[in-house]
């Protein structure tokens, strides 16, 4: 059994739809008794209606930068956590403040605050229909239950000096991780590569073939730990990180069948 896991936004979600070659080369993969899942900075609820509506098969889903891990029913296998007095102290950093929102990402909802003009969080909420709880600013001490904090921005110059002050400012409880004009903050220790490995061992799939692909920063933990490979749409570095370039997810499925 071999197991292919493709990050979604720029890898498998491209020019805003998931190409027919990549929807037949999963249904493919998996008639073939092979496994594929999502590892991704989204959410479970961001995520999922969005694989249903474009009929992409699935056996995994690692959410938040592997932040939660659940099987193909949705049960959940693995959750981290992020303590209330942290996410307080990093939403009250300047640069932070600079975000369009503030998303908390919990094992049912997404608790919302701090939200402007140009964030993204609402309209896809309403667009797909997944679970948004507007808090106010002053509830961010009362969750007890987020495994990860997202930013918004419009530059991503500016969202990746963010990420680089929160990593200096908290390195032992946190890692921020640029992703384009976002930034996803987990727990120290919580990555692609390790929610990757976890679920591997959760599942008993330690010794099967792995193939990741991967588009952005957050991807490389992953990229580099099991030798993945990217798309051409990919930054150079990323695709120096690369084993190969393919063209699309798809075609990745088709080559190592």
């Amino acid at each position: 059994m071999k197991i292919a896991a493709s990050d979604y936004d720029g890898t498998l979600f491209r020019d805003r739809t998931i190409s027919k070659i990549t929807i037949q080369g999963v249904h493919a993969w998996r008639t073939a008794g092979n496994k594929f899942g999502m590892v991704s900075g989204r959410d479970y609820g961001m995520l999922t209606p969005q694989l249903k509506h474009y009929g992409v098969e699935y056996d995994f889903v690692i959410s938040n930068n592997g932040g939660i891990i659940r099987d193909k029913a949705g049960n959940v296998l693995y959750q981290a956590n992020i303590d209330s007095q942290t996410l307080k102290a990093i939403s009250l950093e300047p640069l932070v403040r600079k975000s369009f929102h503030f998303a908390f990402s919990a094992k049912d909802t997404t608790y919302l605050c701090h939200d402007s003009e140009g964030s993204w969080i609402m309209r896809e909420a309403k667009e797909w229909d997944f679970p948004i709880t507007k808090i106010d600013e002053s509830e961010i001490l009362n969750l007890n239950d987020v495994h990860q904090f997202s930013l918004g921005f419009d530059d991503a110059k500016v969202a990746t000096e963010c990420a680089a002050v929160l990593n200096e400012k908290f390195p032992e409880s946190i890692r921020a991780y640029p992703n384009a004009k976002s930034v996803d903050i987990t727990p120290n220790g919580i990555s692609k590569r390790q929610g990757l490995e976890t679920l591997l061992k959760a599942m008993n799939w330690q010794d099967c073939e792995l193939y990741v692909i991967g588009d952005e920063v957050n991807d490389l933990p992953m990229i580099q730990a099991f030798g993945g490979y990217t798309v051409n749409t990919a930054r150079d570095e990323i695709k120096s990180q690369a084993k190969k370039v393919f063209d699309d997810v798809g075609k990745m499925l088709k080559y190592f069948l």
